[in-house]
C-alpha cells in the first residue's frame, strides 16, 4: 500500500514537472529586404566565394598578412578573454541542469562515551565533615555508530530549473558569438591597420623618389643661379621644396611604428618583438559579392549574439513567474545505527525516513509582480536591441556596397588626374631648363604631381579597407556552429 503510494506521488510529481510557466521563445521578427539597394547587378554568392572563406584575408594574396592573422586568432589577448568568458558560460549550463537531479549525500559517524563512580573519603577533627560516594551504578562505556545515505530533491513542477537551463544555454550561444564577433573585429583591425603600413611603405618610395628629384632640381637650380640665368630666390625655392619633401618622408616614419606596433599588440606580442619589413605596394582590391540579406541573420555573430540575448531574457520570464506557485522538497535517508560495531549491518539497526514539505509566499508586498515586470520589460528591451543589430547590419551593408561602386568610379578619374599631373610637370620642369618658365611653375606642378599620386595611392587604400568593412559586415568567415543559435 505504501509502495502504491509512493510510485502514485512520484507518478504525479513527474506529470507537473512536465510544466514550464512563462512564454515559450520566438526568434522576434525582423525587417528583411529580399536584396540590397546598393547592389545592383548582384548575383548570389555561392560557398566557394570568398565572402564566404574562413580565413577571409587570404584573398589578398599577401604572405605576410597570412602570417600575422594567424597569429590574431592565437595569441591576441582580447580573444583570450572572450574565450575564457565562453567557457564560463559552458559551465554555468552544465551547473544549471545538475539542478534537475537529487542531490546525494552520504554520512558517517562514530562515538565512544564514558561515566564512571569513584570513592573518596575524608575525616577531621573539629568542625570538619566528611562524605563517601559510592561507585556509580551506571558507570562504564557507551558506543554509538551510524551510517546514513541521504537524498533531497526540489521536483521542477513549473519549470523554473528547465527555464534557468534554457537561460544559460541561450547565455552560452550568445558568448560563443561574442568570441566570435572578437575574433572578427581583431582580424579586420589588424587588416586595415596592414593595409595602412602598406600604403605609408608606398608612399615613402614615392617620397623617396620626390627626394632625389628634388635634389636633382636643385642640382640644376644652383648651377644656373651660378651662370647668372636665374635668381637667388629660385634656389632658396628648389631648397624649400626639397627640405618640404625631407619632412614628409621622415613623418612617415613616426606612422609607420605606430601601425608596426599597433599589430604586435594585436597578434599578442610586444612592439619589440614585431618587425614588418618594407615591401612594394602589391595589394589590389577585391570585388565581394553580398549574400542575400537574410543570411545576415545567421552569419553576423553579433546579430547572433543579440538573439540569444533575446532568448536568455524570454526565459528569465519564466524563472520569475515560476515564484508565483508553490515549491516541493523531497527528502529521504536511510542508514545503519548500532551500539556495536560487529552489529552496525545487521537487520535489526537499519533505519528510514521520507519527508515532503510544501511552500507558497502568501504576501511579498509586490515583489514577484516587480521581477515579472522588470523581466518582460528586460526582454523587450533585448528585442529592440536585436532589431537595432539588424537594421545597422543592413545598413552597414549598404554603406559599403556604395563605397566600393564610388570609389571604383572615383578611382578612374583620380588616376586620370595624376597622368595628367605627371605630364604637366615634365613639360614644366623642360620648360624651366630651356629658361622659358621660372621655378615658382616647377614648385606648382611637382605639388600637384606629388598630390595627384598620394590621393590616387589614398583611394586604392580605401577600396581595400572598404572591402575588409565589407567582409565584416556580412560576417566574415563566421559560420554557425553547436554552440550557435539554430537557423
Amino acid at each position: 500500500m505504501k509502495g502504491a503510494l509512493l510510485v502514485t506521488a512520484l507518478a504525479t510529481t513527474a506529470t507537473l514537472a512536465a510544466c514550464e510557466v512563462g512564454p515559450n521563445y520566438r526568434r522576434p521578427a525582423t525587417p528583411t529586404p529580399g536584396a540590397f539597394k546598393e547592389a545592383e547587378g548582384w548575383t548570389p554568392a555561392n560557398p566557394s566565394d570568398a565572402a564566404d572563406r574562413a580565413d577571409w584575408w587570404t584573398i589578398f594574396g599577401d604572405p605576410v598578412l597570412n602570417d600575422l592573422e594567424q597569429r590574431v586568432a592565437v595569441s591576441n589577448q582580447n580573444l583570450a578573454a572572450a574565450e575564457a568568458a565562453y567557457r564560463v558560460a559552458h559551465a554555468t549550463v552544465a551547473e544549471q541542469r545538475a539542478a534537475l537531479f537529487p542531490t546525494v549525500s552520504l554520512n558517517g559517524s562514530a562515538s565512544v562515551s564514558g561515566s564512571g563512580g569513584g570513592s573518596g573519603g575524608g575525616g577531621g577533627g573539629g568542625t570538619g565533615t566528611g562524605t563517601v560516594t559510592p561507585p556509580s551504578a551506571h558507570g562504564g562505556t557507551t558506543q554509538s555508530y551510524r551510517l546514513e545515505l541521504g537524498a533531497t530533491w526540489e521536483p521542477d513542477l513549473w519549470g523554473r530549473v528547465r527555464r534557468t537551463i534554457e537561460q544559460a544555454k541561450a547565455n552560452a550561444q550568445a558568448s560563443a558569438a561574442d568570441l566570435a564577433n572578437a575574433r572578427l573585429s581583431a582580424q579586420t583591425e589588424l587588416a586595415a591597420d596592414y593595409i595602412s603600413l602598406r600604403q605609408l611603405d608606398e608612399e615613402k618610395r614615392i617620397l623617396d623618389a620626390t627626394v632625389d628629384a628634388d635634389g636633382r632640381s636643385l642640382t640644376v637650380t644652383r648651377n644656373k643661379y651660378a651662370a647668372g640665368v636665374v635668381s637667388r630666390a629660385d634656389v632658396r625655392q628648389a631648397e624649400t621644396q626639397l627640405d618640404n619633401a625631407k619632412g614628409d618622408d621622415t613623418d612617415l616614419v613616426q606612422q609607420r611604428a605606430k601601425l608596426e606596433h599597433a599589430i604586435a599588440i594585436l597578434t599578442g606580442r610586444t612592439p619589440e618583438e614585431v618587425t614588418i619589413a618594407p615591401a612594394p605596394w602589391t595589394l589590389k582590391p577585391v570585388d565581394i559579392p553580398p549574400s542575400l540579406p537574410s543570411t545576415l541573420l545567421e552569419r553576423r555573430p553579433d546579430i547572433a549574439a543579440a538573439e540569444r540575448r533575446a532568448a536568455a531574457a524570454s526565459a528569465n520570464v519564466g524563472i520569475q513567474t515560476s515564484a508565483y506557485f508553490p515549491s516541493l522538497d523531497l527528502s529521504g535517508s536511510g542508514g545503519v545505527a548500532a551500539s556495536n560495531i560487529g552489529k552496525l549491518f545487521s537487520a535489526s539497526s537499519t533505519f528510514w525516513t521520507l519527508g515532503a514539505s510544501v511552500a507558497e509566499t502568501i504576501f511579498d508586498a509586490g515583489a514577484r509582480h516587480a521581477r515579472v515586470a522588470e523581466a518582460r520589460a528586460s526582454f523587450d528591451e533585448a528585442v529592440a536591441n536585436y532589431r537595432q543589430s539588424v537594421l545597422g547590419a543592413f545598413g552597414q551593408v549598404e554603406d559599403n556596397l556604395a563605397a566600393q561602386r564610388v570609389l571604383a568610379a572615383e578611382q578612374v578619374d583620380r588616376q586620370a588626374a595624376y597622368v595628367a599631373a605627371a605630364d604637366a610637370l615634365r613639360i614644366v620642369e623642360n620648360q624651366y631648363r630651356a629658361g622659358t618658365v621660372d621655378y615658382t611653375s616647377v614648385v606648382v606642378a611637382q605639388t600637384a604631381a606629388l598630390g595627384a599620386q598620394r590621393t590616387e595611392l589614398g583611394l586604392e587604400a580605401s577600396r581595400l579597407t572598404t572591402t575588409v568593412d565589407l567582409i565584416a559586415a556580412l560576417g566574415g568567415g563566421w559560420k554557425q556552429g553547436e554552440d550557435s543559435p539554430p537557423p
